[in-house]
């Protein structure tokens, strides 16, 4: 198996242990055995352009594709979203030169997209919509435009050791989940 095939299913792997049941992110595999793209869903606060009043309002759900083409993990992947967005790092496609590179887990991107599209991360120094990037800067105060923590929570696991004679000590520890 050659090392692109290799990456391919070591992502899809990572990508259905991160995402599942997750609260804010649905990951679906689109085609491909391993799959080459994928639709992402997220229900997370972000903006659209309101073609009526040419105004920015909250939209809660955005879709994404990410095709893996041939030259993937080489080069970056392909990332569009197909939702109305205004945000300064989205257009034709999704601006993650900022954030890419070889060893970047899809996963990694998959949640920087939706922390952009909370306005938690944005670039307006490197626009693909200079018009949402001039509202961005002149509007930085009512960012992030959503709060919701993508990254899975960590789980407190209470432990209960048994002493001597029936006695229970207990002991709450903090574990992090990789």
């Amino acid at each position: 198996m050659n090392a692109r095939l290799r990456r391919l299913y070591a992502d899809y792997q990572q990508l259905r242990d991160d995402f599942a049941g997750h609260p804010y992110i649905d990951v679906e595999p689109l085609y491909g055995n391993p799959p080459e793209a994928y639709q992402i869903t997220y229900r997370v606060r972000g903006l659209a352009l309101n073609a009526r009043t040419n105004r920015p309002v909250v939209r809660t759900e955005h879709r994404a594709k990410i095709y893996l083409h041939r030259d993937y993990p080489r080069q970056k992947p392909k990332c569009v979203l197909e939702t109305p967005i205004f945000h300064p790092n989205f257009g034709a496609y999704i601006c993650i030169d900022d954030y890419w590179a070889a060893g970047e887990t899809l996963s990694d991107i998959i949640i920087q997209i939706g922390q952009m599209i909370q306005y938690q991360s944005y670039n307006p120094k490197s626009p693909l919509n200079p018009v949402a990037a001039r509202w961005a800067i002149q509007n930085e105060h009512v960012f992030p435009i959503g709060k919701a923590e993508l990254y899975q929570p960590e789980i407190d696991i209470e432990l209960v050791s048994q002493v001597g004679g029936g006695e229970h000590i207990e002991e709450e520890i903090d574990i992090e989940l990789i």
